[in-house]
């Protein structure tokens, strides 16, 4: 088991399946910082609760609205047209490698908010309550994720 988030994080989305999970649910609005990090909590054992689903959700917000979406929204629209610029290659790099800073960043503030919250006997489904209507209907994305997750 990971102490640490980011390392936690790095390890389960490098798993096979894991990455493809994580873009499906992403593509249905899902914030993927915020599901490793339910799933990391899955696996400490930390108990769900409205208020913890929300204070997360406070903290990834407006992170992911004002910092990670525009650096992924530049990166992307590059996509195309860095095919055949290469000066704009290495500018849409740099930008993927600010995208990947800003989501580590994102899990260093998540991690410090539930950090002290204790660990607990019972069912932790934390996944469910931090992923959006949408991704909560794709259920095999959700079910590889928390697999992946546990065995890491």
């Amino acid at each position: 088991m990971y102490a640490d988030l980011w390392s936690f994080a790095l390890s389960t989305y490098a798993r096979s399946g894991c990455e493809a999970a994580c873009l499906r649910l992403q593509e249905q609005g899902a914030d993927v910082c915020l599901l490793l990090c339910g799933a990391w909590l899955e696996q400490r054992g930390v108990a769900q609760t409205p208020e913890r689903l929300q204070a997360l959700r406070h903290v990834a917000s407006p992170w992911q609205a004002q910092v990670i979406e525009p650096l992924r929204q530049v990166r992307v629209q590059w996509r195309a047209i860095a095919q055949q610029d290469e000066v704009l290659e290495k500018l849409r790099e740099r930008v993927k490698a600010l995208e990947l800073d800003a989501e580590r960043e994102l899990l260093t503030r998540l991690e410090a908010a539930a950090q002290a919250w204790p660990t607990e006997e019972g069912q932790h489904r934390w996944l469910e309550g931090l992923a959006t209507e949408a991704a909560n209907l794709d259920h095999d994305a959700l079910q590889l994720l928390r697999a992946v997750a546990a065995s890491t």
